[in-house]
């Protein structure tokens, strides 16, 4: 079966970096577009990023281009977000998504950002 791994999330302040990542398993990962979605408390869940099957087109969430970035090596089923310049505003849980026939999702992990 679909299952997705996410790992990376922690405390950190304004301004400070980290890199997310997601073990997929149980579908063809090179096949699929895979998509970063968060969560902020008391807000829905919004798209943040995704990179194609081959990795070579990606598209962000206005609130995080030209600070995020997703990319993903499809020989070891991972996708990963890099996440520069943070701010208090991104703090969330971070999901890892794929839509083989269903829609397919993570545990998540959080992401703090101090101000």
């Amino acid at each position: 079966q679909v299952r997705l791994v996410e790992s990376g999330g922690g405390l950190v302040e304004t301004g400070g970096s980290l890199r997310l990542s997601c073990v997929a398993s149980g579908f063809t990962f090179s096949s699929y577009t895979m998509n970063w979605y968060r969560q902020a408390p008391g807000k829905e869940r919004e798209l943040v990023a995704y990179v194609s099957s081959s990795g070579t087109m990606s598209n962000y969430a206005a609130s995080v281009k030209g600070r995020f970035t997703i990319s993903r090596d499809n020989t070891k089923n991972t996708v990963y977000l890099q996440m520069n310049s943070l701010k208090p505003v991104d703090t969330a849980v971070y999901y890892c998504n794929v839509v083989v026939g269903a829609f397919y999702w993570g545990q998540g992990t959080q992401v703090t950002v101090s101000s």
